[in-house]
């Protein structure tokens, strides 16, 4: 058990000096093709969606009134002590897997094997649930347009009469595999361009709403108390990440080291900066109690009588959530192909198409696995099966970083934390502390999945990954 327990067994670590985007008996490498805003077009798409375009109303209304630009502003400092720890660890390894490999490598191999087998599961799931939201808001359309769609392609079982499957959302997922097959120079083109178009949506919301803004609306500014800003941030904190799933992308950065960090720290910045624009213009433009929970942006501009606006808004709402799925989807295909690549899963899985060096195979595979979620699960049900899996990524980048600034603080980082270790520690605790607001249901689906890992990972992983493969002859050598 001594053995097991040791820096030879399942605390073994991968060598960080060595990370390379060959390592590994596959021999599998991804293509470096995406520039620094091309990096930083795939973090807006995947932090700005559902939280401008639901969240932001749905918390004025029932948890924190116009102090939900302080609910974003909270959630958006939390965020950033995670993100400045990724940003170190960015331009430290360059590296695909993000969460899983930076824990790999300062860790051991059973702290990267979890967090990865986590998000395989968090961030396919995320996807389908996007998928879900984006199906509504197309139904909404054609109904508005005077158009009927049959009632079996309009939702998973049990969500309406007749609905037998959500057909829109199932085929989005698959659309967004078929994108990312495609390779990633053309599928970045089509996320930078979509970005682009979202952005140009909240500006036009942010520009023409400001003209409609009366500040007498900011008052009460707290009428849910400061504690109602505080658990509007808990439900918000979901809104602000990304920039996780954007990081799996290292490999397939022209200069990885360099643009990796600003990429992280950029998207967050603009991000932010839109999110709490856009949650002033809200609150000002209707009294919270008026705003709607679910289409807050569309019910405030039709409220002042600018009701094509709001249908630009639905529109830019189903392209902003688009670019969602394409950069989660992202992250989880590279995080398998990463653990793959690496011996933990079936190498089988790392195999690249010859000509677009994309792992086409495990693409496909989540294409069709976030497809049957968005399909035949309702929305609630597939929520339950993420954010806990980001918040313990969090947690174990922040305190990798802290570890590994110790251990080995000669290694040359292209980007510096600030504030060692306060901040990283600000971004365990809030993490954690989020935790709580998880529904039991959450903790038990998590249970099971880690049981499941760990039957994986003894079963098979423990013995064939790469570093076991390499297991050193002395028995008073450490792999690292």
């Amino acid at each position: 058990m001594a053995g097991l327990w040791s820096t030879q067994g399942v605390l073994r670590r991968k060598p960080i000096e060595n990370i390379t985007e060959t390592e590994g008996g596959s021999g599998e490498q991804l293509t470096r093709v995406l520039n620094l805003w091309q990096l930083t077009a795939i973090g807006v798409g995947g932090i700005i969606g559902a939280g401008i375009f639901a969240l932001a109303g749905t918390v004025a209304n029932g948890k924190a009134g116009p102090a939900v630009v302080l609910s974003f502003l909270i959630a958006g400092v939390a965020s950033a002590a995670a993100a400045l720890s990724y940003a170190e660890f960015a331009g430290l390894i360059p590296k695909a897997g993000s969460a899983y490999t930076y824990g790999y490598a300062v860790l051991g191999e059973i702290g990267g094997w979890f967090i990865g087998w986590d998000l395989l599961l968090e961030y396919t799931a995320i996807v389908a649930v996007v998928g879900i939201g984006i199906s509504g808001y197309f139904s909404f359309l054609v109904e508005s347009a005077g158009a009927e769609l049959p009632a079996w392609m309009l939702g998973a079982p049990g969500t309406g009469d007749g609905h037998r499957v959500d057909l829109f959302a199932a085929l989005l997922c698959l659309l967004i595999a078929y994108l990312l097959n495609r390779g990633m120079r053309s599928a970045a083109r089509f996320e930078t361009a979509v970005v682009a178009l979202k952005v140009l949506v909240v500006l036009l919301v942010i520009v023409v709403g400001f003209f409609h803004v009366k500040t007498a609306n900011y008052h009460p500014f707290f009428p849910f108390g400061v504690s109602g800003a505080f658990t509007g941030a808990a439900t918000v904190f979901f809104a602000v990440f990304g920039y996780d799933a954007m990081s799996t992308a290292a490999e397939e950065s022209k200069d990885s080291q360099r643009h990796m960090p600003k990429a992280i720290l950029y998207s967050l910045a603009i991000a932010m900066v839109l999110y709490v624009l856009v949650c002033l213009v809200l609150t000002g433009m209707q009294k919270y109690t008026h705003i709607d929970k679910e289409s807050g942006l569309s019910s405030a501009f039709q409220s002042v009588g600018l009701g094509a606006v709001a249908d630009i808004i639905a529109v830019g709402a189903i392209i902003g959530i688009l670019t969602v799925m394409f950069t989660f989807m992202l992250g989880v295909t590279r995080v398998w192909f990463s653990m793959s690549r690496d011996g933990l899963l079936p190498k089988w899985f790392a195999k690249t198409h010859p000509t677009r060096h994309v792992p086409t195979r495990v693409t496909w595979i989540v294409g069709v696995a976030s497809a049957v979620i968005a399909g035949f699960l309702p929305i609630e049900e597939a929520a339950e099966l993420t954010n806990i899996g980001i918040l313990l990524a969090f947690v174990v980048v922040c305190v990798a970083v802290i570890v590994l600034r110790y251990r080995r603080p000669e290694l040359p980082r292209t980007f510096r934390t600030p504030g060692m270790p306060v901040v990283p520690a600000l971004g365990i605790v809030f993490s954690l502390w989020l935790t709580t607001f998880l529904a039991w249901q959450t903790w038990v689906r998590f249970a099971v999945w880690f049981v499941i890992g760990l039957v994986i990972y003894f079963g098979y992983s423990y013995r064939r990954s790469e570093l076991a493969r390499r297991q050193p002859q002395n028995p008073g050598e450490d792999v690292r």
